[in-house]
């Protein structure tokens, strides 16, 4: 009969904050296994080793390499990999052998910690069971007496680690945050925080519920003396206040500002324009869906303000609103601005009388159909059109007219919005619709993802396009008669035909 295997949580360094379980299975163990840096002592051993009973089994695992340099051929991820597939050879082989093997975990075992690399590799071999520990933010919040988050608060848990802007972005998104990870990532860190505006009431916590424990501001925080067991609380309450703030009744009205609406590109950053970045480095306010302000880096500043996918005009209303109060905004759309994105929405909500004194420009970008055609070689270098088979704004009906009269002309076309979760059939009505003025032969062009990791390119034909495999991140390129593809799979299309 095997032995079991326990993934237990020890807390975050207080031994009176192991909890009943843990400290039951500890004491009944075979084997009890903890890891350890080079040349230093296991913090968990230190942690739990009270409890150990006599006789016991220590494993120590030893990480081959921390923060050094490795010979390993496969590098600090090989060394790493070989190393957890090493330990739990050693731990199976105690296991095989009918003992229980516990595993000590700093904090919550599942709360990035080792053990879970032993995990994988065991679970599914043996017996396991896993026991929760008290994590090492909530013993943070703890020491400091500060509330993290209230009622619909959002609490976000962030590495160190992530890149500068990825971690000022995610600092200015959400409420309350945990920033784990420090160390030598600590001054990288308190930049994040100040470009998110969250610097003022970030606390930092070193060895939480240990006997050296410490906190203070952030601010405050030497960088040289941050160690690995320490790390930051920014409460929600710190974060500041987003929207609208009217002048004070007594203020003069200020002078209104430029609205900016800006073209982002499709996809990755080195599509954006030189005129956009610069732009972009001067606004207090971005804009947009979601996705795209996400592409927006934060920084000291500037204030993001995301919404869904169809509420274009309530957005363009905002700014415009920001901008009647003096406040230098960007409303940002992916690919260009004005082909199916947010420009016609300003101009739309533009059309209040209260916003006539609001001047609006508009700075171009990439557009999708740009970068499709381009990957697929020339298939809009001659007369194109280009729509939307989204109905939300427009009702089926006039689409299928326009899909006719495009066909008819033996325009190239390009369609945008092609299908989504709720709308199924488009695709499909629409190439029944083309199949009725064009030849089954006709070149098509899918790309999907195009300038992102995902990217795929596809060169099939009208009778042969699947409808089923399109989807919202598709944007297809319907040839004309004379568009045709060159023995390389390339699509391109006469600049003149007759």
């Amino acid at each position: 009969m095997t032995g079991r295997l326990y993934g237990v949580g020890l807390g975050p360094g207080d031994p009176e904050l192991i909890t009943l379980k843990a400290a039951r299975l500890i004491g009944s163990a075979d084997v009890v296994a903890y890891h350890q840096g080079v040349g230093k002592s296991s913090n968990a051993r230190r942690i739990a080793v009270g409890l150990f009973p006599d006789g016991v089994v220590e494993e120590v695992l030893q990480y081959p390499v921390t923060t050094g340099t490795t010979d390993h051929p496969g590098g600090y991820a090989g060394a790493m990999a070989a190393f957890y597939e090493e330990c739990a050879e050693r731990l199976a082989a105690h296991l095989e052998a009918g003992r229980d093997v516990v595993i000590l975990a700093e904090g919550d075992p599942l709360f990035y910690g080792s053990y879970m690399y032993m995990h994988d590799r065991l679970a599914d071999r043996f017996e396991t069971e896993v026991v929760p520990g008290v994590p090492a933010f909530a013993a943070a919040t703890a020491a400091t007496a500060s509330p993290l988050v209230r009622l619909t608060d959002v609490l976000t848990i962030l590495p160190g680690t992530l890149p500068e802007p990825e971690l000022a972005r995610r600092l200015a998104d959400t409420d309350g945050a945990i920033i784990m990870k420090l160390g030598r990532t600590f001054p990288a860190v308190v930049s994040a925080l100040r470009q998110a505006g969250r610097l003022d009431g970030a606390l930092y916590v070193e060895r939480a519920s240990m006997p050296e424990e410490r906190w203070l501001p952030v601010a405050d925080v030497d960088p040289a003396s941050v160690p690995y067991f320490s790390l930051i609380v920014v409460p929600g309450d710190t974060k500041p206040a987003r929207g609208l703030q009217a002048p004070p009744p007594s203020a003069p009205r200020p002078t209104t500002a430029e609205l900016l609406v800006v073209g982002l590109g499709p996809g990755p950053d080195r599509w954006i324009t030189p005129e956009v970045t610069a732009a972009l480095t001067d606004v207090q306010h971005v804009i947009g869906y979601a996705p795209y302000v996400d592409r927006v880096p934060q920084r000291e500043g500037l204030t993001r303000h995301s919404s869904g996918n169809t509420v274009e005009v309530d957005r363009a209303r905002l700014a415009l609103d920001l901008a009647l109060r003096g406040e230098r905004v960007a409303v940002v759309s992916g690919g260009d601005a004005g082909i199916f994105g947010m420009a016609a929405a300003v101009f739309e909500a533009a059309k209040d009388e209260a916003y006539a004194d609001v001047p609006i420009r508009v700075l171009p970008g990439l557009s999708a159909v740009q970068v499709v055609a381009a990957r697929a070689g020339a298939p809009i270098g001659g007369d194109f059109a280009v729509m939307s088979l989204s109905d939300r704004l427009k009702p089926w009906s006039l689409i299928e007219k326009r899909l006719r009269a495009v066909a008819e002309a033996d325009l190239v076309l390009g369609i945008y919005n092609p299908a989504s979760r709720s709308r199924t059939t488009q695709v499909a009505d629409a190439q029944r619709v083309l199949l009725g003025h064009r030849s089954p032969d006709t070149v098509v062009v899918v790309g999907r993802d195009v300038g992102r990791a995902e990217e795929s390119l596809t060169v099939t034909t009208l009778g042969e396009l699947d409808p089923a495999a399109i989807d919202m991140k598709c944007l297809l390129i319907i040839g004309a008669s004379s568009t045709t593809v060159t023995g390389a799979g390339q699509a391109w299309t006469p600049r003149f035909t007759d």
